[in-house]
């Protein structure tokens, strides 16, 4: 979408972007470095963070990686972190030894102004796949990049990374952590080729909190799992998916047990979370968000496929989009996810209206409130599979002809 004219902002975006307050030790910035061909869009971000920061990320399970996701793979490990570099309007993959020596000289080049190791450094990158970039075409743009970052730089960096994006999406929570108030706040750019299987396409999540690296990792994961992973916009997963962590320490909490970390995990699954619907929200295309409840599933991960099974059928989404209370799909698609389901026990809810109990439809059925449910931008699905304890949440959207439309041109 380099050259492309701004599409129109999702009618289910927020009003506003958040007010994010400053976290200490973190400064942000989103600056034009030439990806994008339209003069002065953002498309370079840069996070420049205190010594000690600590790091957590999780990436995407594609067979066919980026190579800013090989390189942070191959760091993260080490916990510790001085810089984020990330770049829209080029992927940087499937571009071979090439993407690899780009990476590795934008590393070098934030490695060089800050003074630290480039295994410090990570690296995203979203935007069209199988073009490579000039080495030094992202490295030479870090300094300007680092100078400009500032402590209320979120809503430039959040910008900066968007592609077919409509609106940037922010979030922010607080939490009670070894006596001290800390902050979580990030945010995250998602439209299109949504259906993570570690996160979301790409998401940059930071708090003052003193937070050792193997419990970020630990609480991303559980955060991840429960936000991002139960987003569907297409059933497409990215070969750039990146989410990343980082705690500054600064706000001076002391050292908690390693089970005592409840209040931060609630505010940072409270800000991954809100991160998640947002993406949802500007899912390409989209009129209508829809919340898929399951329950009664054998297990929770059961619950979750047949979220999505119904989250991703075509048929339920372009019933959605076409206002049709067409509860029959449905029923197909719980069906198809291959997932245990008794359909003498499988109860349907739309708009909070019952519509089948233990097998066969409602005795009185009315869809009228159920049609004009339908009509709404907020859609409601209820799933009682009777079978057990297991339940789930899915976020999705409609399915209509502006998806196509934004896919069928997306290069430039």
């Amino acid at each position: 979408m380099a050259g492309k004219l701004p599409l129109p902002v999702s009618p289910l975006a927020p009003a506003r972007f958040p007010s994010l307050g400053p976290i200490a030790g973190v400064r942000l910035a989103g600056l034009h470095a030439g990806l994008k061909l339209r003069p002065g869009v953002k498309d370079l971000m840069v996070a420049v963070l205190d010594p000690g920061t600590t790091i957590a990320g999780v990436l995407t399970r594609s067979k066919c990686p980026s190579a800013p996701v090989d390189w942070c793979r191959a760091n993260l490990p080490k916990g510790k972190a001085r810089a984020i570099v990330v770049n829209s309007g080029n992927a940087n993959a499937f571009t071979g030894n090439a993407g690899d020596t780009t990476v590795e000289r934008t590393a070098r080049a934030a490695a060089q102004v800050l003074k630290c190791r480039p295994s410090e450094v990570f690296i995203a990158s979203t935007g069209v796949i199988g073009v490579p970039v000039p080495p030094d075409h992202i490295g030479r743009h870090v300094p300007a990049a680092f100078k400009a970052a500032r402590a209320d730089g979120w809503a430039d960096a959040a910008a900066a990374i968007m592609t077919t994006d409509t609106f940037p999406k922010g979030a922010q929570a607080t939490a009670l952590v070894g006596g001290k108030t800390v902050t979580v706040a990030g945010f995250a750019k998602g439209s299109g080729m949504i259906a993570p299987d570690m996160a979301t396409m790409l998401g940059f999540v930071f708090t003052d909190a003193k937070v050792p690296d193997t419990v970020l990792r630990r609480l991303l994961r559980r955060a991840s799992d429960r936000t991002f992973n139960a987003t569907t916009v297409d059933g497409d997963t990215s070969t750039s998916d990146t989410v990343l962590l980082c705690a500054t320490g600064k706000a001076g909490n002391r050292a908690v047990a390693t089970t005592d970390w409840q209040d931060f995990a609630r505010a940072l699954e409270a800000v991954c979370g809100d991160l998640a619907r947002q993406i949802v929200r500007d899912g390409e295309g989209a009129r209508k968000f829809v919340t898929i409840n399951v329950k009664g599933a054998v297990s929770a991960a059961s619950a979750r496929k047949i979220g999505l099974t119904i989250g991703n059928s075509p048929l339920v989404k372009t019933a959605i989009a076409g206002e049709d209370a067409n509860w029959g799909r449905i029923v197909a698609a719980i069906g198809k996810s291959g997932e245990p389901a008794d359909r003498d026990l499988l109860g349907i809810a739309i708009g909070g209206v019952a519509i089948t109990r233990e097998g066969q439809i409602v005795p009185g059925y009315d869809e009228t409130p159920v049609a004009a449910h339908m009509k709404g931008q907020e859609i409601t699905i209820d799933v009682d599979l009777g079978l057990g304890r297991g339940r789930s949440t899915v976020w999705t959207c409609d399915l209509t002809h502006g998806y196509i439309d934004i896919n069928a041109d997306y290069r430039s």
